[in-house]
């Protein structure tokens, strides 16, 4: 059964309770503080946290749509066990969502491309944590570009950084040369050539597990 206080939780303010607790939670399932087949008990986290059973279980929900959490009956809410099915699930869905973005958005990047190069410097620079977190930042770049707000929402709703740090940890991930990719793409868009949609499609399934 999990502690929260080994989660190492920072203290929280009372607004956006179940954001900041949903984070707590991701961040303890990412780090490994969490161990999948974990129970997850709503009150217990309430108690440690000193705060009311709803938020809690507002995040617990918003765990369980991402597929990080199960809720069985008799058995309560357990960390997921995460299995290769789950990845090669993933992986092909994000890949041609974020193709469908490109393809969208490569009018409106044609030639103006300085926001996907202000996060190409922060990925360059980056170290750690911070490194999938500017590779996103890049990738929503382009969704948001596609101008399609359904897709966007779709895409968010994977839980994109979630999903893809959990395989790059599992899988040992080289992430070295992806900033090199990145810079492709971004020229790519600049050039306005046709392809680039299915460079990012391709450049998205080489996070995924060979």
């Amino acid at each position: 059964m999990i502690s929260v206080n080994a989660l190492n939780a920072p203290a929280l303010v009372r607004t956006g309770l179940g954001d900041q607790i949903r984070q707590v939670l991701i961040e303890g399932i990412l780090s490994g503080r969490l161990q999948p087949g974990e129970r997850v008990v709503e009150r217990r986290i309430a108690a440690e946290l000193g705060v009311s059973q709803a938020p809690v279980r507002e995040a617990l929900r918003q765990l369980e749509a991402l597929r990080l959490i199960e809720t069985m009956p008799n058995r309560g809410a357990r960390v997921r066990e995460f299995t290769e099915e789950d990845f090669a699930e993933f992986f092909p869905v994000r890949a041609g969502l974020e193709e469908t973005a490109a393809d969208l958005a490569a009018p409106r990047l044609a030639g103006r491309v300085e926001g996907l190069e202000v996060h190409i410097k922060r990925l360059a620079a980056a170290e750690g944590p911070d490194i999938m977190r500017h590779s996103v930042a890049f990738h929503r770049e382009i969704v948001e570009a596609s101008g399609n707000g359904l897709l966007r929402s779709i895409w968010e709703s994977l839980g994109i950084e979630i999903w893809t740090t959990l395989s790059v940890r599992r899988h040992d991930t080289e992430l070295c040369g992806k900033t090199a990719e990145h810079i492709e793409i971004a020229e790519a868009f600049r050039s306005g050539d046709p392809g680039v949609g299915r460079m990012l499609h391709d450049h998205v399934l080489s996070y995924a597990p060979s």
